[in-house]
């Protein structure tokens, strides 16, 4: 292992380890969620339509800033794919409005970013964007312990499993990238995830034939679907999953209240 990776890892036992939040997932069973960050127009389109073919819905994290554009990830969404992504009962999240790595800008910039991204989201679309995503998978320490309390949850990019207790401040998280080839992997996740009884979250970007370095084609998203469903767990949003844990978690009436406070920092 080299001294680059060798941080890294420490890093992340840091972030893991300190400013928690944690619940319990007590014995609800194995859970498995899956989101798309971004989001390509792909993802709407493709992506939701094979969650829809097994009766489940996904989790959007959407950076309003990006919406209407194009990049590597193909065309991104159109205000029209939210309103129909929430009128079909998926979940839009946030993830800032500009798609801000937390560690390229100040703290309070970062913050104001991620509020101008819920406020965006509701605007366009009604819906409540408690549930954010790190752009970039990019997290500190000062945001995780400025954040956390004022949202649902938080999701990182840091593989592994969510459970037996779930740190709402940094949701685990493992890629689903590029094609069949990646099943085995996909399975031993799912079957590991069945053994230990915990909440497995997938993130990808584009749904497509031919996606890009960040995203799947819509055959491994189907086989990973399928997969989930064959062994016994239940496929829920971030947002149906977070509302239950939180059921057993005594200060679940004052951190709902805390979900509406986030206001820019002075």
């Amino acid at each position: 292992m080299s001294l680059r990776s060798g941080l890294g890892v420490v890093r992340q036992e840091l972030l893991c380890s300190l400013h928690r939040r944690s619940v319990s997932l007590e014995n609800r069973g194995s859970i498995v969620s899956f989101t798309f960050d971004d989001f390509p127009r792909s993802a709407a389109s493709a992506g939701a339509a094979v969650l829809e073919q097994f009766g489940v819905r996904g989790t959007y994290y959407a950076a309003m800033g990006l919406m209407n554009s194009s990049n590597e990830l193909g065309e991104q969404f159109r205000r029209e794919d939210l309103a129909s992504l929430v009128g079909k009962g998926h979940e839009l999240a946030s993830h800032t409005f500009s798609h801000l790595s937390c560690r390229s800008v100040q703290l309070s910039e970062f913050r104001n970013d991620v509020e101008k991204g819920r406020r965006a989201i509701e605007s366009a679309s009604g819906a409540d964007s408690g549930n954010f995503a790190y752009p970039f998978g990019h997290v500190s320490l000062r945001a995780k312990r400025t954040l956390g309390p004022f949202l649902a949850s938080s999701r990182s990019v840091i593989p592994g499993l969510n459970g037996p207790e779930i740190d709402l401040n940094l949701l685990r998280a493992n890629r689903l990238y590029g094609d069949l080839s990646a099943s085995r992997a996909v399975e031993d996740l799912i079957s590991q995830n069945l053994k230990q009884g915990a909440w497995l979250i997938f993130y990808t970007h584009d749904v497509r034939p031919d996606p890009s370095a960040y995203g799947c084609t819509p055959a491994l998203l189907e086989f990973a679907v399928s997969a989930a469903l064959g062994s016994g767990s239940r496929i829920l949003t971030v947002q149906q999953a977070v509302a239950e844990v939180k059921l057993g978690t005594v200060d679940a009436a004052a951190e709902e209240a805390d979900i509406c406070a986030l206001t820019p920092a002075g």
